[in-house]
């Protein structure tokens, strides 16, 4: 038995940084920035780092990272990038046993451009992005406590309703952190499975998305997903902090003052941490200090993992204080 299997993407990341990578004014772009290089000539890159991502294996090497007992379940592709996905996940101590092979895309690469402030994300979707029904062994994970479900996208989001009913049905607790695919194209998909999600995790923006309320209007919001969810809603306010209300109370926390190295991982990190110490048997408060902590450590180092506490650890960040309201 399983106490958790996570399901989302595994990605080779490769971080590049350079200092002539400018950031430039662009109405063209939604953000109104672009990154920009000198067209034409060579570009000097100062650092060239390989490591792995994406919400399924990150998610898993936190859970395992805190004692817990872990499988991922996902597809990658036939070649040396899969492979080393799978022998870090191993590292971790991750079950691999249900991670497939695609014989038809490459296993899928993020290129991190970074200019020291600003970061631009590079994506190849490749294998994860085609999960199917098929590819799951579901009578081998039916006795499972807990699944964790990252964004599925492409073909993979194709499986998501199926995920969670499964779950329902066979008495499993789920956490979902929606991906693009749910909260755009497939919403009324996600707004039908949320009755059934025991805990949410999303941000300020995403949870407009899912009410059509005001992101500012953050006590109207949980109204209307405690309304939706019959569990936990969690929603992270960026440099602001996170806010939680388990349908009794709202609970509000800051994050600590630090800097950041790089800011991969970091919500991966911070939803894992929360819903590994819920599994744990801690409380929502402890969930919120540990998720704050384990995400503050990520972002300290380059790559998604290298940062992840281990059980008992809290890194060298003094626990975030917690207020609560009634609602």
């Amino acid at each position: 038995m399983f106490d958790v299997v996570t399901f989302g993407s595994a990605t080779r990341d490769i971080f590049v940084r350079s200092k002539d990578l400018k950031i430039m004014d662009c109405p063209d772009f939604l953000t109104g920035k672009a990154v920009a290089v000198s067209a034409g000539s060579k570009v000097e890159i100062e650092e060239l780092v390989f490591f792995t991502g994406g919400g399924g294996a990150n998610t898993a090497a936190t859970f395992a990272a805190q004692g817990l007992a872990v499988a991922y379940v996902g597809l990658v592709g036939c070649d040396a990038n899969g492979e080393e996905i799978i022998k870090e996940l191993q590292r971790f101590g991750v079950e691999t046993k249900f991670v497939k092979t695609a014989d038809k895309a490459q296993t899928p690469s993020s290129i991190i451009l970074s200019t020291g402030k600003e970061r631009t994300i590079l994506v190849y979707q490749g294998a994860s992005h085609k999960l199917s029904e098929e590819d799951i062994d579901w009578e081998k994970i039916r006795d499972t406590k807990w699944f964790y479900v990252s964004g599925l996208s492409g073909d993979s989001a194709l499986i998501f309703a199926k995920i969670v009913n499964f779950a329902k049905s066979s008495g499993i607790k789920i956490a979902v952190n929606p991906g693009n695919d749910q909260l755009t194209k497939d919403l009324a998909i996600l707004k039908q499975a949320l009755p059934k999600i025991d805990v949410l995790i999303v941000n300020q923006e995403e949870a407009t998305m899912i009410t059509g309320i005001d992101y500012k209007k953050e006590e109207e919001i949980f109204k209307k997903l405690d309304d939706l969810v019959p569990g936990v809603a969690v929603m992270s306010k960026g440099p602001e902090g996170v806010a939680v209300s388990d349908g009794k109370k709202i609970y509000r926390a800051g994050i600590p003052k630090s800097g950041y190295v790089d800011r991969t991982g970091s919500g991966d990190a911070f939803g894992s941490g929360f819903v590994a110490t819920i599994i744990n048997g801690g409380s929502i408060e402890e969930a919120i200090q540990f998720g704050t902590a384990n995400a503050t450590s990520v972002i300290q180092q380059i790559g998604a993992k290298n940062g992840i506490l281990k059980k008992d650890e809290w890194g060298e960040w003094k626990k975030v204080e917690v207020t609560k309201i009634n609602l």
